[in-house]
């Protein structure tokens, strides 16, 4: 199943809907779509670079909203919709316990899921689930995909196809070190002053 979604996402990175269906994945992966946007994003960037940062925008804005959809899952579907696809993630053991300490450190699970490989529409469910902050969520959210999108859009415009190989490869490595470095500095602001 995942192959054929795979394949039939891929062949839309080649259509003449290829924005649409980019806003359409990016929007679906952030709430129940297995297969993340950064399978259309970087063939439509590398066919079309000067296009990079449109194209990083329309992921970054869908996202947030497939984000925002998610989040509704979570507060409103939670039982129908929501615990159905965190099963199917393996992510329900210890929700209960997970939901006390979530909402203390939710805008940083949003900023992390949102950058790394982790699956962000886990996160999207759960932060409508455990009630966080709907403002708190919303920011944390954009800054998390803006962030992932334009990095892959400017590695791409700048450096072209040589540098698919490394995104696909090694990306999730990228945005790790990345987050690692944002607490790091967030640690140095607010604990050595």
């Amino acid at each position: 199943m995942l192959r054929k979604l795979y394949d039939w996402t891929i062949g839309l990175a080649r259509s003449p809907y290829a924005l649409w269906g980019l806003a359409f994945v990016a929007f679906v992966e952030s709430s129940v779509f297995p297969i993340p946007p950064d399978i259309l994003l970087i063939p439509m960037i590398i066919a079309a670079p000067r296009r990079a940062f449109l194209y990083a925008g329309v992921a970054t804005v869908a996202s947030v909203a497939g984000g925002a959809f998610g989040y509704y899952i979570g507060a409103f579907a939670f039982d129908s919709i929501g615990r159905p696809v965190l099963e199917f993630y393996g992510k329900t053991d210890g929700f209960d316990q997970f939901t006390q300490r979530y909402n203390e450190w939710g805008a940083w699970a949003v900023l992390v899921a949102g950058v790394t490989p982790f699956p962000y529409k886990v996160i999207t469910i759960l932060s409508g689930a455990t009630h966080l902050s709907f403002p708190v969520f919303m920011i944390s959210s954009l800054i998390a995909r803006g962030l992932r999108f334009f990095v892959v859009g400017a590695l791409l415009w700048f450096f072209g196809e040589p540098i698919r190989d490394f995104i696909e490869r090694r990306l999730g490595l990228v945005f790790i070190a990345l987050v690692v470095l944002l607490f790091a500095g967030f640690y140095a602001v607010t604990f050595l002053h």
